[in-house]
């Protein structure tokens, strides 16, 4: 694909940065999409007037980044999805930080209450037919692994129609982490998934309903007392009071969880 010329001259000095800066420009701004196949190493040397070892170190901090991907025997290929790179820099920050699973998971409730707020104004009926949809669904347990699931629909569909992309971006990564860590507590019992996250289906209809009717006040405050049962059964459940007595906030148990599930390659593969 080809290149746009780059916009400021070359200076010595840190060159690579530089090279980086400007392809990291085009990839965030669609001048190279999410798929589109990078010059070859000779190619790309030739545009910018610099060797084949600059141009090798450009590509690895752009492949660390997460905007490229390279596999054996093809060419280097743009891989610019935003949940992606979302998911990457709040991972980051979380382990970076230290941060508790009660603060991480805290966070979503504040932020389904404002997509809630938004939903109240913007959301159109077809939007909450969807939604009451998706509540109905989180009702139907077979397995874990379903019902996390139906619950990830409902809460990517409840974050969606507050039409605030970023919102609804933040919405899906913490989501994620939230049923993440359920899924790991319950062990896969049905038992203990239903103590974490069951018997809360006319809850989340109600706040469906609350929407339907534009009662803002009603629907926050419907999602904030949702999210406190839930944090509140995610602490006391069996194995998170096990986990708690070496690791009382949670925080190695969430970085843990973050490192297997998120990172190059790995992503979210859960619309969360």
């Amino acid at each position: 694909m080809p290149l746009s010329q780059p916009s400021p001259k070359l200076y010595r000095g840190r060159v690579a940065d530089q090279i980086i800066d400007d392809l990291r420009g085009q990839i965030l701004s669609g001048t190279l999409p999410d798929g589109a196949r990078l010059p070859s190493e000779r190619e790309l040397a030739a545009h910018y007037g610099v060797s084949g070892p600059t141009i090798r170190e450009s590509v690895r901090v752009l492949t660390a980044m997460g905007l490229l991907a390279t596999r054996n025997g093809t060419r280097t290929t743009v891989t610019a999805r935003g949940d992606a790179l979302l998911a990457m820099s709040v991972a980051s920050v979380v382990q970076f930080a230290k941060m508790n699973a009660t603060d991480v998971l805290g966070l979503l409730g504040a932020l389904n209450a404002y997509a809630v707020e938004l939903a109240v104004e913007r959301a159109s009926d077809q939007d909450i037919a969807a939604l009451r949809a998706a509540a109905a669904q989180t009702g139907e347990l077979v397995d874990v692994e379903s019902a996390a699931a139906a619950l990830q629909h409902y809460f990517v569909t409840l974050s969606a129609i507050s039409h605030n992309p970023l919102l609804a971006a933040l919405c899906r990564f913490i989501t994620e982490i939230q049923l993440g860590l359920a899924v790991e507590l319950s062990g896969g019992s049905t038992d203990d998934w239903q103590r974490v996250a069951g018997s809360l289906d006319r809850a989340r209809m109600e706040i469906v309903e609350a929407i339907a009717q534009r009662d803002s006040a009603r629907a926050v405050q419907l999602v904030r007392d949702y999210h406190r049962k839930v944090i509140k059964r995610i602490q006391i459940s069996p194995r998170a009071q096990e986990l708690r007595k070496a690791d009382p906030g949670l925080t190695a148990f969430l970085s843990s969880w973050l490192r297997a599930n998120v990172g190059l390659g790995s992503g979210t593969d859960r619309k969360a």
